[in-house]
């Protein structure tokens, strides 16, 4: 499952603040905080291990120290799932800040930030184990998740942060059953939803989010990417995040993306160059594809193209965040054997594309195809 994928996985690069007042009013440590963050999302580990460290040591009881390092630990072992010693930090990490967080709860259940930590904690596990493909763990920690995601929908005032949380449920509550009927007779004690809300509220995220604001554009990005078939308004967001973080290779990769189904391949050119000064074991299949796209639709070199796509297919994908890649090429190769006239090659092509990929935009291609 990809993390921006699924109803409850929610927080992969966001980062909620709470505890005491004095957290909370301490401007210094908020910006000790927001810089931590920043070095984090752009790769800066050894900047951001040196204020990890500051923060700990200020607030040795706070969540905040541990969810940093869990946040730091998911980006810096990409994919960490395949890492089991960054994996068991992970959890650890995790769990620390979750039995902080439930101290706060324990004596106020209506904590708003208490709330939301224990919601990101809690989607942090369930991503994780639904990445390491242990339904069971990930189902029920997502669970878990619901009920303070049900308390945030009343306290976006309060905390502008759960605006995110809470568009996510209202459009993913109702877009997962469409994509998947087969769910659609467990979701009757889900709250209804509402696509359109969500996606303004995600909206509203990207710019009133303090801690969830990296989020927030990642996520959005994402489903206007996949279901909403509007790469020219997702590049919006994928531009904030790409320019902020040049070192982090998921943002330049959805960058790249996002201009290149928007069909600005001049603007995805430094893009995709920059990606392949990166070293991270995930870069190289989307390189391919890139500069197979890049090679097709922008260069009109359908051997090249091809040359490019085969050997992003001879690598194989990580399910949270490169199995699409692998429909890319597919739905490639696809384009380049109709435009030879091998209709039963574009045929298999675009059935193993659809094997693989969901986005609308592709699956719309594919089923178009006679």
């Amino acid at each position: 499952m990809h993390l921006k994928n699924k109803l409850f996985f929610l927080c992969l690069l966001a980062l909620p603040l709470f505890g005491r007042a004095q957290v909370m009013t301490d401007p210094g440590i908020q910006q000790t905080i927001l810089k931590t963050l920043d070095n984090i999302y752009n790769m800066e580990f050894a900047e951001a291990d040196g204020l990890i460290r500051q923060i700990r040591a200020r607030y040795p009881q706070h969540p905040i120290g541990p969810i940093l390092r869990a946040t730091q630990l998911e980006l810096q072992y990409l994919p960490m799932h395949e890492n089991k010693a960054a994996t068991a930090q992970f959890i650890q990490a995790v769990s620390q800040g979750l039995e902080l967080s439930k101290k706060v709860l324990n004596k106020n259940p209506n904590d708003p930030e208490a709330v939301f930590f224990a919601l990101t904690a809690h989607s942090y596990l369930a991503s994780l184990y639904n990445n390491q493909s242990e339904a069971i763990k990930a189902v029920s920690e997502s669970k878990k998740s619901y009920t303070y995601l049900k308390d945030g929908f009343n306290m976006t005032t309060k905390f502008p942060d759960f605006y995110f949380t809470t568009g996510l449920y209202n459009y993913y509550v109702e877009r997962y059953p469409m994509d998947h009927p087969i769910v659609r007779p467990f979701m009757f004690f889900f709250d209804n939803g509402d696509m359109a809300q969500g996606l303004k509220q995600m909206e509203m995220a990207t710019k009133k989010g303090l801690f969830m604001r990296v989020g927030a554009n990642y996520y959005l990005a994402h489903v206007l990417l996949k279901h909403e078939m509007q790469p020219a308004r997702a590049a919006i967001y994928t531009k904030y995040l790409a320019d902020k973080y040049p070192n982090n290779p998921l943002f330049n990769m959805s960058h790249a993306e996002a201009l290149l189904l928007a069909g600005r391949y001049a603007e995805a050119r430094p893009y995709v160059q920059r990606l392949k000064q990166m070293n991270s074991t995930l870069v190289p299949m989307a390189v391919y594809v890139f500069d197979g796209m890049l090679d097709e639709l922008a260069d009109k070199n359908d051997r090249s193209a091809a040359d490019n796509y085969q050997a992003a297919l001879k690598l194989p994908f990580d399910e949270a965040y490169t199995k699409e890649y692998h429909a890319f090429a597919y739905a490639g190769l696809a384009r380049i054997a109709a435009r030879t006239s091998d209709r039963n090659q574009a045929r298999v092509y675009y059935r193993k594309a659809l094997g693989v990929g969901g986005y609308k935009s592709l699956i719309r291609e594919a089923k178009a195809y006679k």
